[in-house]
């Protein structure tokens, strides 16, 4: 057998690999490509890029692509270190096998409390969007629907979530396509009824950077959190029918697809609406460029592409969850009943991080003012903390394979290790820039917080686990 389809490996308690027993590989080559595909165009690019063209004005551009060469080197990381071991743990297991259990615990633990957030945080904007077509019905009515839908299709084959993304993620790819096209045309001239703008909108009402620095760096902060659901891909990577080849494929096709569907869609945008007209944050760009087009139902044709976006990223995310949980209790870092597999599936961990997300989404209506703001806080900036162990890892895990085992380098890192550590100046610049910016200081304060109490917890575990061994071997 070949090194490029080997079988899988599962998540071992001392944070190696060992072959597959429990999971299924249901997952095909299609359905991992538009995992990849799909992950990369989020409700965060469609309605949420809106408040970083307002700050940055046309400099969103460049503040994608700042971020977005970050999120490649971050992705080539992860994809060399899940090709050379695929586990469902992905980077929590590479932490582990890099530094020790209390790095899996660290990072793996925050990865999923940030992906079962997120899933009522996705629920709630879907039920929103709903309640506007179907005035009158009740919020929550709609989250429970999609919650049941979602994990009633996690708890059956993995193949079932893997269909869902794959038409998922047809669909949004179809959108972002379309819509590039369009705004090509129109900005060539070429669009019927359109003139081309030239460079107005791009010169105009301020210049490129009419905020000045300030203003790129709060774009440029609003766009790092935008690629978040990546790593949804290195994942799922376990259970596709060949892993090292899967995920090899996704992580070299991701690094265009990023900069086409984001830095091309901010630049389409900034180019034919002006960046500082209030419809790009209150109806969101892409709604607004379309308008400002004449492209007839141009809300509403949007507003079901951003539904699909979020139940996309809801039947995502209580995957990961779910496999990020079932990895960390095979490695002993959890409760042994949520590791129960039942037909290829870890259904107790789907359940949990289920009843979790739905439970952010009831605190979002209880106690709005308090407890669900410190539940966002907590997770504004765990997507950071993650690719920081990602990149860290990689350093460590990179000379170590190269010893022991450089046939599995199948994907490797470019320049290393000089690109590792140009990311990982990259991600401590963005920190200091977080707690230079009011809007963001809190939030790092918390997921600071956050980590440093699982770290702890990791570490206190970690010692009593080698207590426990050394007693045992004496």
């Amino acid at each position: 057998m070949s090194r490029t389809t080997a079988p899988a490996p599962a998540d071992r308690k001392d944070g190696a690999t060992a072959p597959a027993e429990g999971l299924t590989h249901g997952l095909k080559q299609r359905h991992l490509s538009m995992i990849a595909l799909g992950g990369v165009i989020g409700a965060g690019l469609f309605v949420g890029s809106g408040a970083g063209i307002a700050a940055a004005g046309p400099s969103i551009v460049i503040a994608y692509a700042i971020s977005g060469i970050l999120v490649m080197l971050v992705m080539r990381m992860l994809g060399e270190m899940s090709a050379a071991n695929p586990a469902s743990g992905s980077f929590s297991v590479h932490a582990d096998r890099a530094f020790g259990p209390w790095a899996g615990f660290t990072s793996g633990w925050a990865f999923w409390f940030l992906l079962c957030v997120a899933v009522g945080l996705e629920g709630i904007g879907a039920a929103k969007i709903m309640t506007g077509w179907f005035p009158g019905s009740p919020e929550w009515a709609w989250v429970a629907l999609f919650m049941v839908v979602f994990t009633v299709t996690n708890l059956a084959a993995v193949k079932n979530f893997g269909e869902f993304e794959f038409w998922f993620a047809a669909l949004k790819v179809g959108a972002i396509v379309l819509f590039l096209g369009i705004g090509v045309l129109a900005i060539t001239g070429l669009l019927p009824g359109t003139d081309a703008p030239g460079a107005t909108n791009l010169t105009g009402d301020g210049g490129f950077f009419p905020h000045g620095s300030e203003g790129l760096i709060v774009g440029l902060l609003a766009s790092v959190f935008a690629y978040g659901g990546l790593e949804t891909v290195t994942i799922a990577a376990a259970e596709s029918e060949h892993p090292v080849q899967g995920v090899a494929k996704a992580v070299r096709t991701a690094m265009w697809r990023i900069a086409l569907f984001y830095i091309g869609s901010m630049a389409v945008i900034v180019t034919l609406v002006p960046w500082d007209d209030k419809a790009v944050v209150e109806k969101g760009p892409y709604v607004a460029t379309l308008d400002h087009l004449g492209i007839p139902a141009a809300g509403q044709i949007m507003n079901v592409v951003v539904l699909v976006a979020l139940l996309s990223a809801m039947n995502a995310n209580i995957y990961g969850a779910s496999r990020m949980a079932g990895s960390l209790v095979a490695r002993g870092q959890g409760p042994k009943a949520l590791g129960r597999l039942s037909g290829g599936v870890p259904r107790p961990a789907v359940l949990v991080s289920s009843v979790f997300g739905f439970a952010c989404v009831l605190l979002s209506y209880w106690r709005p003012d308090d407890i669900f703001i410190w539940l966002l806080n907590t997770i504004g900036a765990i997507i950071l903390v993650v690719w920081f162990f990602i990149a860290a890892s990689q350093l460590v895990l990179r000379r170590r394979t190269e010893r022991e085992a450089p046939e599995k380098l199948v994907v490797r890192m470019w320049a290393f290790p000089v690109l590792t550590w140009v990311a990982l100046a990259g991600m401590a610049a963005i920190f200091v820039l977080m707690a230079r910016e009011e809007g963001t200081r809190v939030q790092l304060y918390w997921t600071g917080g956050l980590t440093l109490l699982l770290a702890a917890v990791g570490l206190v575990r970690q010692k009593s686990a080698r207590k426990a061994e050394a007693d045992l071997a004496s």
